[in-house]
């Protein structure tokens, strides 16, 4: 076999079979095909696409490319959950401590952000001492101990993965879904997961642009899971404008905290619930989704979700007195308030462009391995449908250089579509795929 020849066999729109596959992304592995090659073929999927039992059979090919996690000796279900990234999306950071607080252990293992989507590991690293480089012993120590975990990825996990994400960041071929879809699951399973809630975002803020692609990328993830004897169900979530308050690290945080009190936005309380309810119904705790919601509201206003966070982030290295005492995490050295220039009704606030902004600040980087600032970002004051007055708050920008926050307020203003009558509020969900 020669890698030339699974590069045509794609090219002319073939299907492989499950040896070329294990053939050519192990030998990308092992660094026994070039890069040169496999981008040409990254490419001929992108074009062509994979059938579903192809994109499962390149999905365990990666998934068992290095060490997979056991989980059944700490959880008698492992269930996870991801979201396909969004602005705002601190999600993980609520779920998780409300999930395990309300009897589901949950030990997750999360990302980096990249270009304007944020990611959980940064927003973490907000807290001063966070680890967020466990290994794979630790992991299973603290779930079992502690039943909740928020760290890394252990490199031993799906290195095929790792190795040919990072190739089509740099080829244009990350939009095609069958790796797209490939590479979460091969992740999920590498990491012991048994049932797997997808947050899939779809919007001007998300990958999946349209309601279409969104779920064609949902319906595939759980298919997969199902072809490999697991659970799944996945939620199309909307991400036209960002999702509670807050954009950027410490500000995320933040706002998860007060959400952990009970206290946090209507929208993105609500979307919390609506994922913790689905994972603790899939991880049979309850008998019903609505049970499940009724379950984590309570764990959450009795100040349980809250206990287990705090547990999480002690356990991990993190100074509780910084989640305690949130005016301790990293502050930015200018905060100023932008006001609105008319009024009328908000008809958009376009995510992507919020985002961007963000990442303008130092919220995020544009590529791998840039610096980021914990402390900058954005509170987003005005959500569509929302009637606004002159002059009143639509963002608050929090910047440690002053050029940067010129650039951000006009950027921001940018960002918002006004209508001069009322406007319908956006869905949190547009459908469920799965079970």
């Amino acid at each position: 076999m020669r890698a030339v020849d699974v590069i045509i066999k794609k090219r002319d729109r073939g299907e492989h079979t499950r040896e070329e596959l294990e053939y050519f992304i192990l030998g990308y592995t092992r660094g026994e095909i070039p890069d040169y090659q496999v981008a040409a073929w990254a490419m001929a999927v992108l074009l062509n696409g994979m059938t579903p039992r192809e994109t499962t059979d390149l999905t365990l090919v990666m998934a068992y490319s290095g060490h997979v996690l056991d989980l059944s000796d700490v959880v008698p279900r492992a269930v996870d959950k991801h979201s396909t990234g969004g602005v705002g999306d601190k999600t993980s950071l609520v779920v998780v401590p409300a999930v395990a607080a309300a009897g589901l252990p949950v030990g997750k293992m999360s990302g980096r952000g990249l270009g304007f989507s944020g990611g959980t590991l940064d927003k973490l690293e907000s807290i001063p001492g966070y680890r967020t480089d466990l290994t794979v012993e630790e992991f299973k120590r603290q779930l079992r101990e502690v039943g909740a975990v928020l760290t890394g990825q252990s490199v031993d996990l799906a290195p095929a993965d790792g190795k040919l994400y990072a190739l089509r960041d740099v080829t244009g071929t990350v939009p095609s879904i069958p790796l797209i879809a490939s590479s979460i699951m091969s992740k999920k399973i590498a990491a012991g997961a048994q049932a797997i809630v997808f947050d899939v975002k779809v919007g001007v803020g998300a990958f999946m642009r349209t309601l279409d692609q969104a779920r064609e990328l949902a319906t595939l993830m759980v298919d997969i899971a199902r072809q490999t004897g697991r659970r799944a169900i996945a939620l199309l979530a909307d991400m036209n404008q960002p999702l509670g308050h807050a954009v950027g690290n410490a500000l995320e945080v933040k706002e998860a905290i007060a959400t952990l009190h009970n206290q946090g936005p209507r929208d993105f309380h609500e979307h919390c619930l609506t994922v913790g309810a689905y994972m603790l119904w899939l991880g049979g705790l309850v008998d019903s989704v609505d049970a499940g919601r009724a379950r984590l509201a309570d764990v959450i206003a009795s100040g349980q979700a809250w206990a287990k966070f705090r547990a999480m982030v002690q356990a991990q290295g993190g100074d509780v007195r910084a989640i305690d005492e949130p005016e301790r995490l990293p502050r930015a050295r200018y905060i100023e308030t932008v006001p609105a220039p008319r009024g009328g009704y908000i008809a958009g606030v376009h995510a992507r462009r919020v985002g961007e902004t963000a990442v303008l600040l130092g919220a995020g980087r544009e590529k791998k391995g840039d610096p980021i600032d914990h402390a900058v970002g954005i509170e987003v004051h005005a959500k569509v449908g929302d009637a606004v007055q002159p002059g009143q708050p639509l963002f608050t920008v929090h910047a440690n250089d002053p050029a940067k926050l010129a650039q951000a307020r006009e950027a921001l203003l940018a960002a918002i579509t006004w209508s001069d009558t009322q406007v319908e509020p956006l869905p949190l969900f547009y459908g469920i795929i799965g079970e």
